[in-house]
């Protein structure tokens, strides 16, 4: 069986800034939650550090900023859109394809963009030497800048 394919449509039309918090915890709530200042209501204290209680737990938080030209996707799970065939192609052609091979395709839809997040930590502020976040966001960067840039081969005439 193929692996799925994800296909996320543009995001260049979304206007919406998104406040991302990474947490050192699992909810198990998706949806609204108001007035939020109830559950959550961090408080700036020295050197930029947050300090906020989630479930009587005392979390510190570091704001990380995404790298020049890069932005982080809030995106949510949609339907596929189905792909109209020209009618002059498929008219008198039967297609058999075996359901094995055919690809799953997921949409994703974009709702909003960010270029900095919260990562919060117990205890301690979360750092890239030990946050596995942290170090695979910086890991992954570095990699894409590195397959996606050209080195000139050519031996220099001297």
């Amino acid at each position: 069986m193929a692996h799925p394919v994800l296909a996320i449509d543009s995001q260049e039309a979304i206007q919406k800034r998104a406040q991302v918090h990474l947490l050192p915890c699992r909810i198990h709530h998706d949806g609204d939650i108001n007035p939020i200042n109830t559950y959550w209501n961090p408080s700036e204290g020295q050197d930029q550090v947050k300090t906020a209680y989630l479930r009587g737990r005392k979390l510190h938080g570091k704001a990380v900023k995404l790298p020049e030209g890069y932005y982080g996707s809030v995106v949510e799970k949609s339907e596929p859109k189905k792909s109209e065939e020209p009618k002059e192609m498929t008219d008198n052609v039967e297609i058999l394809e075996e359901p094995e091979n055919q690809l799953e395709i997921g949409a994703m839809q974009g709702k909003a963009t960010f270029e900095e997040l919260m990562v919060w930590n117990h205890e301690i502020l979360a750092n890239s030497s030990e946050d596995p976040y942290l170090r695979g966001m910086e890991e992954w960067i570095s990699f894409a800048e590195q397959i996606h840039s050209y080195t000139s081969d050519k031996p220099s005439d001297k």
